[in-house]
């Protein structure tokens, strides 16, 4: 196999979040008597974290300070509500296990904060993804290569001689661009939260339209 390390996304590659999190934004916004969303307003404008999806799903103009307890609000509902309707897409986890036991080493890089990625990825993963980077202190989110690095760090990997081995495989721009950023191959996926023609025009080469043909992709 051409590749030692695999780095995935969370939201939208691995696991379809959307409705626990459409459910956890509409609580939010609920609590300061602001109009709810629909599940495609919030496949829009996840991807870049938690503070910018309550933004975008606020009225323009919204004070800074409703925003940050908006947010606040946010975070508690879903720590607590994340795994109600959550679930692996179909295929997802055999293909962790079919990779993990082909020597593949497997972390996760997500711009959701730490505590929920690693709650996800333990509960429906357990011991096949080895480690988990979510939004923490001091790291830049994605685009920015920062948690892939971590990640990557995490997996005892050595990201000056390595980087040829790693793959990062998400479902959006945020991580095409990322993966660009970080300096290793990317492979898109069409079945999350962004639309085949967004990944295409952020510079996406490869894109698997089914988890058998990325699967294929990988050990090609």
């Amino acid at each position: 196999m051409k590749y030692r390390y695999i780095i995935f996304d969370l939201d939208g590659t691995l696991l379809d979040t959307l409705d626990d999190l459409t459910d956890s934004v509409n609580f939010a916004l609920e609590q300061f008597s602001f109009p709810t969303v629909d599940r495609e307003h919030v496949r829009r404008s996840i991807g870049n974290g938690v503070d910018l999806l309550i933004r975008r799903s606020l009225p323009v103009g919204t004070d800074e300070a409703v925003l940050e307890n908006c947010i606040r609000v946010f975070r508690t509902r879903y720590a607590e509500n994340c795994e109600v309707k959550t679930q692996p897409y179909q295929g997802i986890v055999q293909l962790l296990d079919h990779l993990a036991s082909c020597g593949c080493r497997i972390a996760v890089a997500s711009n959701k904060f730490d505590a929920a990625v690693v709650r996800l990825c333990d509960k429906y993963f357990g011991s096949v993804i080895s480690v988990a980077v979510g939004e923490r202190a001091g790291a830049a989110r994605k685009p920015a290569p920062d948690s892939v690095l971590t990640a990557l760090c995490e997996l005892d990997a050595d990201v000056c001689l390595d980087l040829d081995k790693t793959l990062y495989i998400g479902d959006s721009d945020v991580d095409v661009l990322t993966a660009k950023n970080a300096r290793i191959d990317c492979i898109a996926v069409s079945w999350g939260f962004r639309d085949r023609e967004v990944l295409l025009n952020t510079g996406a080469t490869r894109i698997a339209d089914t988890v058998t043909e990325l699967e294929n992709m990988i050990l090609r």
